[in-house]
């Protein structure tokens, strides 16, 4: 395993275990299964493992605590994150940083995030105090670093940076997704700052390791290196050096022996120029199955009904990449929706035209965003909007309270 710097120096497992999708039975976590498995990373020289408050419907917390008993806490980092969604007050945010630290059995969290920030949580928080919490809980021993975790533009994602002393951060990152939410710019700036950045989703949900169309297949089996998809990804991203951790829900000890053997070797700015040109080709392969030519060069924005143009566009884009997969509309309905950013859906449009106008590409906005409200959205949308924010509350609060321990 070789390991990066994160902040102050500290070595950081390259690959990390994201706490997200552990192996299941009745839907329940396996327990047992998913315990070996995390003690079979440590053995492979992982010290990363982040979790959060709706993973696995509150049961990631806990579980990683009892997982980490017996002398294994002291050796690996923890990470979680402050459900920003669960805040009304400065008093919340003390309250729910204790209980995480009960769930996970533990005198302090090595990491801390603010979970899935933008532009107006981040204002919320901000007015709440979550400044002086964040320094006074680091102060006092609770948290050791923090951060926070990020979905939205790069023009936001560059302010919010820029407004605090962030330790770290953390952004979903692979090769389709080099272009769109912070994407390589975004890695760029961190990297500017000194500011080490943790990769999330670096297999798009799963989706570029497992099922690939023929024709991307095609592009890795002629290549003149073997290896499997997710190798390939995992080589991409490493290949940054403002990358210090790549976050991977494993959940078979296979993908941990995977995961871990590619970490060994893969070194910053390690790839040949015919290595990148095989994942340039398989880029090039799934932008033709894009549905609308959109660059993200952002001259149609600020919509004045505050519709987010390009990441409607890239969502959509998505979804038609993967053969219309769920995870991508799920994460629509999240973000677009306003349950975890800001309002932005494709819906508010009002065919005001000035967008159509700006743009250099001469695209139809209106009548293409009708299109993504149409296929994206539909007509419960508002409702399950209303639902899911009625839900992330709750489910927050009741993961609180803490589950009974074995």
């Amino acid at each position: 395993m070789l390991y990066r710097e994160g902040p102050d120096g500290e070595k950081l497992s390259a690959i990390g275990f994201g706490c997200m999708r552990l192996p299941q039975k009745a839907g329940l976590i396996d327990e047992k299964e998913a315990i070996r498995e995390i003690h079979h990373a440590i053995e492979k020289g992982i010290n990363y493992f982040d979790t959060a408050v709706p993973y696995h419907l509150g049961a990631s917390e806990p579980f990683l605590g009892r997982a980490l008993a017996g002398g294994l806490r002291e050796k690996v980092n923890i990470a979680t994150k402050l459900p920003h969604w669960a805040v009304k007050s400065r008093d919340d945010m003390d309250a729910i940083l204790e209980r995480q630290l009960a769930n996970l059995r533990t005198d302090r969290i090595d990491y801390y995030l603010l979970h899935s920030i933008a532009a107006d949580s981040w204002a919320k928080l901000k007015n709440l105090g979550v400044k002086d919490f964040l320094k006074d809980a680091k102060r006092c021993g609770k948290i050791r670093h923090y951060g926070f975790s990020y979905h939205g533009d790069k023009r936001s994602f560059k302010e919010i940076l820029d407004d605090f002393d962030w330790e770290f951060c953390q952004l979903q990152y692979n090769y389709i997704d080099a272009d769109s939410q912070a994407g390589t710019e975004g890695i760029e700036y961190a990297g500017r700052k000194g500011i080490p950045v943790i990769v999330m989703e670096p297999l798009h949900g799963g989706i570029l390791a497992k099922k690939l169309p023929k024709d991307v297949t095609d592009i890795f089996d002629s290549a003149p290196v073997k290896r499997t998809p997710a190798e390939w990804s995992f080589r991409w991203i490493l290949n940054r050096p403002e990358i210090a951790v790549v976050l991977s829900g494993m959940n078979s000890i296979e993908q941990i022996d995977e995961n871990t053997a590619t970490a060994s070797d893969a070194l910053p700015n390690a790839m040949s120029e015919e290595e990148l040109a095989v994942i340039e080709a398989v880029k090039q392969k799934y932008a033709e199955k894009i549905k609308i030519s959109c660059t993200g060069c952002r001259y149609c924005m600020p919509c004045p009904f505050h519709v987010n143009i390009p990441e409607c566009f890239a969502a959509y884009n998505n979804y038609h990449m993967f053969n219309r997969n769920f995870t991508n509309k799920l994460q629509y309905l999240g973000r677009m929706g306003g349950v975890l950013s800001d309002r932005s859906f494709a819906g508010m449009c009002r065919k005001c035209g000035k967008c159509k106008k700006a743009c250099p590409q001469g695209i139809d906005i209106p009548k293409e965003l009708a299109k993504v409200s149409s296929e994206m959205e539909g007509p419960t949308f508002k409702v399950q909007i209303f639902l899911m924010k009625l839900a992330m509350p709750l489910q927050a609060k009741l993961a609180m309270l803490g589950r009974k321990r074995k």
